[in-house]
């Protein structure tokens, strides 16, 4: 019966069979009704019902409940997924683009200055004939080169951005003064020997500490922040540190964390390592540890790409269902089987008052009395079981059975008279114990 009802909730046929359910229970009801002496088998039945029926029913029911949540959350968890690596990949190569702006910004400064070199060289007096023929090959090599990678660069950068007209100025000094020049409280503590930083790390630090500060200005308006740079001879390490915000407006700025990401790209790019997160007083920490001896890390998400995100709306209902469904496979079991039960007891009750001999009326009773005297005192109904008793043997002999109470709280309950007759005269009387 259980695997038909897993059979059937799994199906759609859930309906069908709780209706069918319920005529069992009703006629079991009905059968104790019509029949006293079932009502022993009552308690059974209703057990019986309850664990080969209800239980695996609901057992079936939380069990979907359960597949539809885990279905449910898969399909959130990629859905989020892929939504993560999209964000994370346009940041990565919104990153990979700023870091080809950089390139074009000190590669093509190198080659118009080698460009220049070789224009001035040309000039030079006393210089042989195939001398400066070859010094305007460097020169015109050397500006096409400058162009192209304009032309390459400029694929690669974002349409907003435009190649600046100067070298790019990559010394965190000049951005935290800048910084402090618009407004923003921020003090520079700078360790080391910074003439020996690789240009790669160089940009990497000017990146990490300009998002840094552009990411407390956007989110913590009004709060302080702390560079601080430390150079060995094996990397340099760049701290940005912003106090507690004060009460922020209610129009504050929120960003997607894509800047963060991006910063995870350009430091992983190095061979070093990125972390960021608040700490317990409330402010916020960006820290990058970058290798001077840079080793590339091969392709793949940054490790803060994917952040924890709260459960959707969905999924949140799916997990209320199953939890109900929990419950309701617990609680209504319990509670069918207390009802059905008390109802039988109850009933029982009932029926055994009217096979209730009174004491007074058996203490009355006498030895030879004919059966038409005994009868103005016996109850309507005997016991519908015979109790486990010796009766006495002979033609004609029959034995009838009453209740000495119905109370099912004192010592005699369960206890029975036996009345024995003999051709319709009363032979023998006798008090049973249950």
């Amino acid at each position: 019966m259980g695997a038909a009802f897993l059979a059937g909730h799994r199906s759609g046929r859930t309906l069908p069979m709780v209706v069918a359910l319920s005529v069992l229970v009703v006629a079991g009801a009905a059968a104790v009704v019509a029949v006293p002496a079932l009502l022993a088998l009552g308690s059974r039945f209703v057990a019986m019902v309850v664990g080969a029926a209800l239980l695996p029913w609901f057992a079936g029911r939380l069990w979907r409940q359960y597949q539809e949540l885990v279905r449910a959350g898969w399909s959130r968890a990629e859905q989020l997924e892929r939504e993560q690596r999209l964000v994370a990949e346009q940041a990565r190569l919104r990153e990979r683009a700023r870091i080809a702006q950089d390139m074009h910004d000190a590669l093509g400064h190198d080659l118009s200055l080698i460009a220049l070199s070789a224009g001035a060289l040309k000039l030079a007096p006393g210089l042989a004939q195939e001398h400066r023929a070859a010094a305007e090959d460097v020169r015109a090599r050397a500006a096409t080169a400058v162009e192209r990678l304009g032309e390459v660069i400029g694929i690669l950068r974002e349409e907003a951005e435009t190649a600046p007209a100067e070298p790019a100025d990559f010394r965190v000094a000049r951005l935290v003064e800048g910084a402090a020049a618009s407004g923003l409280v921020v003090t520079l503590h700078t360790d080391g020997r910074e003439h020996e930083v690789p240009g790669v790390v160089e940009r990497a630090a000017h990146r990490v500490v300009q998002e840094a500060l552009t990411n407390v200005a956007k989110h913590a308006p009004g709060a302080s922040a702390t560079v601080r740079v430390t150079h060995t001879a094996a990397e340099t390490v760049v701290s940005v540190e912003n106090s507690p915000a004060p009460a922020a407006p209610a129009g504050r700025l929120r960003g997607g964390g894509r800047g963060l990401v991006g910063l995870d790209e350009r430091v992983r790019l190095t061979g070093g390592t990125f972390g960021h997160g608040p700490r317990e007083d409330g402010g916020f920490t960006v820290t990058a540890r970058l290798p001077h001896a840079a080793v590339r890390q091969p392709p793949g998400p940054p490790a803060a790409a994917l952040a924890p995100v709260a459960l959707p709306p969905e999924h949140r209902r799916a997990r209320r269902r199953a939890g109900r469904a929990l419950a309701a496979a617990v609680v209504v079991p319990l509670l069918a089987t207390a009802a059905l039960t008390a109802a039988l007891a109850v009933w029982g009750s009932l029926t055994l008052s009217h096979m209730v001999l009174a004491p007074a009326d058996y203490a009355a009773l006498r030895v030879g009395q004919n059966r038409s005297e005994v009868a103005a005192l016996l109850p309507d109904r005997q016991l519908p079981y015979r109790p486990r008793a010796a009766e006495p043997k002979g033609p004609g002999i029959e034995c009838e059975y009453y209740a000495v109470t119905a109370d099912r709280f004192v010592d005699s309950s369960g206890d029975s008279y036996q009345l024995c007759f003999q051709h319709g005269r009363l032979i023998g009387l006798a008090v049973l114990g249950g």
